[in-house]
């Protein structure tokens, strides 16, 4: 049996997935990146010319911790993650687009969704390597970065909780219509991932969809080093 990337992704249960992104919102991806694999995103950290920007989170009152946009073309891996999840991906934001009664459809193959993205004027690559020390934390927020993006997100944790770092999970705040909000608290395993909307989902309720509007961010990393990848698939302006 193979054990390439493109193999896992093909190979998850893409069924249970899709029916646990419209029940819940999101969902977890088990671990189909190894230690190695790992290893080698996260050593591209250091290494200038694969990337295109950093910022500086307590720069802008966006946390405290530093974060890195990926230059086009992007390594191998983060390539192939990013097209490989995009296809299923695209059913359900074309699901949850009709939920919601809009006209837009989303294509089937990531090439010419970004195409849209770059008939807008939005450009710029947007997968991205975090990095948080002792104090680093995300406040809730929305990837956005144009008229043109994408419902959907991936998060990819690089490094072990409890092993490397100690706090710093991943937040998802749901703010429901004329109600209080509600908050997921998500640990992932070294390799493993979380599929997340990237503004709203649709929501079944009485009198057809309505729609909720959703934000994540990282809690307070206590000790270590945390590393994670952000896969965003439209690009931007």
């Amino acid at each position: 049996m193979s054990n390439s990337l493109s193999d896992k992704m093909g190979g998850l249960d893409w069924d249970s997935l899709q029916l646990t992104l419209d029940e819940q919102g999101y969902a977890h991806i088990p671990k189909i990146l190894n230690s190695d694999q790992c290893i080698e995103i996260m050593n591209t950290y250091e290494v200038e010319k694969y990337f295109r920007s950093t910022i500086n989170m307590s720069r802008y009152r966006f946390g405290l911790g530093e974060y890195k946009y990926y230059e086009a073309p992007l390594p191998d891996l983060i390539e192939q993650l990013r097209a490989g999840f995009y296809p299923e991906l695209a059913k359900a934001a074309n699901r949850w687009r009709e939920q919601l009664g809009r006209d837009h459809s989303y294509p089937t193959v990531l090439s010419e969704f970004l195409d849209q993205c770059h008939d807008q004027g939005q450009y710029r690559s947007t997968p991205l390597i975090l990095k948080y020390e002792v104090g680093g934390y995300n406040c809730l927020h929305q990837d956005l970065y144009g008229d043109v993006y994408f419902p959907f997100q991936v998060v990819f944790a690089l490094n072990e909780k409890e092993v490397n770092y100690t706090g710093g999970e991943f937040l998802l705040v749901e703010q429901r219509p004329r109600a209080q909000s509600r908050g997921h608290v998500i640990t992932l395993e070294q390799g493993a991932g979380l599929i997340f909307p990237t503004n709203n989902r649709p929501v079944a309720g009485s009198r057809g969809y309505y729609k909720t509007i959703l934000r994540h961010g990282v809690s307070t990393i206590t000790s270590g080093t945390r590393y994670s990848l952000g896969i965003i698939f439209h690009d931007a302006k």
